[in-house]
């Protein structure tokens, strides 16, 4: 089938002049493609030349057909109804007008008569059922509004959908009614999103780096199987790299060894005079000749080695995973780390939040604490680390704690990773900092980057330096949504830390595959 939107030989750079694509040549057509790749990568920024928001430094984009598209946020302005935040209110104005009998003769001639059943049926598609579209768009929760403009994109039948991170703030039953309205869909789609079980329905991954775009066929699990035989491929091929570089080493030192041999012997010779000076004139030119002759082959052979290897440690630097490990908590098994008994929380004069909440953590224990956007979670949260206190039942906390909200607000944009670390940990030298800080991979310049320069993982990664490695750490770590502003490769990083960490976990996330892969053993649902 024909493409709905064609990429050739597209380039762009941003304002700094940092390249972000060269020579991109990529098609989308009916089918559903997944775009993944490291924050910084530009998935964000190849949507907005899709849709014509951003001009190319050279190339092209053709777009063909109709596009619908829904942002990585949905924030409604205040006094904007749900149909004008839709763009569907001056449409359903003409048909109230035609149904009032007021409609004039353009009414009827630009009238979508089945809109509205179009958009009642997308509504229930999306778990909104009989939402009025003249309800106040503000009244509506984060997770609703992205809800109905979904809906709004499914009513207005577009050829190609465009979804930038459609599920970052979306519940996990939200989250299900997505993946189901993309897995039913029959028209094209893009998709940006970190959401491994989004992704799974995907037609198609491609994955964008600084090299350009590769495209792997099936969804997410296919994805990950060819990422880890390339991985692996790459190592094979970077120890194969060392060993013929070695070798290489190797023959040189042999023939420069033989070459001094034979000089020796030819030294001997002419000392004892026994063969004509013209005879050991040739000689020892030949073998001046024969040793520059095998000293430019040694060095071509050595270069070549040596560009090999550098090829295969370029290939697993860009496949390695940005692994790091969290420091020992210390934390004794029999150790109280939390307890809960039944909790109750409301606001003065408010319905309950919470009510009759009880559960004991003990030890390096990992709970995650899940349900509907609204049932009580950050308020749960806020109880934990003694931002409120219960209006109901006791909350004891044994041990020290650390919260990384999914904005990790301890840090300041302002600030360079090192005046933070100091900051919370004041009796830190600058070289303890440091120090502290490359054990999470931020070495050398990297500590000096401002904290408003991160991308999603590395912020996260940055918190986790600064409450970890300080004079008394933490010995639980609440993590809220973790994942909702990670690529792939700094979840599974994440995962790879927490899964070694020994230490206490109270997890808040909608993310089915992180709790499974850090090995959540309890659930608390709310709601």
């Amino acid at each position: 089938m024909p493409s709905f939107v064609t990429l050739d030989g597209l380039s762009f750079k941003t304002p700094d002049g940092r390249v972000l694509f060269d020579n991109l040549t990529l098609a989308f057509g009916a089918e559903r493609t997944g775009l993944v790749g490291r924050n910084g990568v530009g998935k964000t920024t190849l949507i907005g030349l899709m849709l014509g928001e951003l001009a190319p430094a050279s190339g092209s984009v053709s777009v063909r057909g109709r596009v619908g598209v829904l942002r990585q946020a949905v924030a409604p302005p205040r006094d904007a109804s749900v149909a004008q935040v839709l763009g569907l209110s001056e449409a359903l104005a003409r048909l109230a007008r035609i149904e009032a009998g007021a409609g004039g003769e353009a009414d009827f001639a630009e009238a979508d008569w089945t809109l509205e059943a179009r958009l009642d049926a997308a509504f229930a598609q999306v778990g909104l059922a009989g939402l009025d579209p003249r309800r106040a768009a503000a009244s509506l929760s984060g997770g609703q509004a992205t809800r109905a403009a979904l809906a709004g994109l499914l009513a207005a039948e577009p050829d190609l959908l465009l979804l930038d991170e459609p599920t970052n703030n979306l519940d996990a039953e939200a989250r299900a009614l997505v993946a189901e309205v993309l897995a039913g869909w029959k028209g094209g789609a893009i998709v940006v999103s970190h959401d491994r079980a989004l992704l799974r329905q995907m037609d198609r991954i491609v994955d964008l780096s600084s090299l350009g775009a590769k495209v792997h066929g099936g969804g997410y699990d296919a994805y990950e199987a060819r990422k880890a035989q390339e991985e692996a491929a790459a190592v094979r091929d970077l120890a194969e790299a060392e060993r013929a570089l070695a070798r290489v080493g190797r023959e040189a030192q042999n023939a420069r060894e033989k070459k001094a041999r034979r000089d020796a012997a030819g030294k001997r010779a002419a000392a004892k005079g026994d063969a004509p000076k013209i005879l050991l004139g040739a000689r020892a030119e030949r073998a001046e000749n024969s040793g520059g002759r095998a000293n430019l082959l040694a060095q071509h052979q050595t270069a070549e080695a040596g560009a090999d290897l550098a090829e295969a440690q370029g290939r697993v630097e860009r496949l390695r995973r940005l692994a790091f490990d969290l420091p020992p908590s210390g934390l004794a098994g029999g150790k109280t780390v939390l307890a809960f008994e039944q909790v109750g929380f409301a606001w003065p004069g408010g319905a309950p939040l919470l009510s009759g909440v009880s559960f004991r953590m003990t030890g390096p224990r990992r709970l995650a604490v899940t349900g509907p956007n609204g049932s009580g979670k950050s308020t749960l949260i806020k109880l934990a680390v003694g931002d409120l206190s219960p209006s109901q039942g006791s909350v004891t906390s044994g041990v020290r704690a650390a919260l990384l909200d999914q904005r990790t607000d301890l840090l300041r944009d302002e600030e360079t990773l090192v005046e933070a670390f100091r900051r919370l940990n004041p009796p830190a030298s600058d070289n303890a900092a440091r120090a502290a800080l490359a054990r999470f991979l931020f070495r050398n310049v990297a500590a000096a980057k401002t904290v408003g320069a991160l991308s999603g993982g590395e912020r996260l990664r940055a918190a986790l330096a600064c409450v970890l490695m300080s004079e008394h750490p933490p010995q639980l770590l609440i993590l809220d949504e973790p994942t909702n502003h990670l690529d792939l490769d700094s979840i599974a990083a994440m995962e790879a830390a927490l899964r070694g960490y020994d230490g206490a976990l109270l997890l808040v996330s909608h993310d089915r595959d992180f709790l499974d892969a850090v090995g959540v053993e309890e659930e608390l649902r709310l709601g």
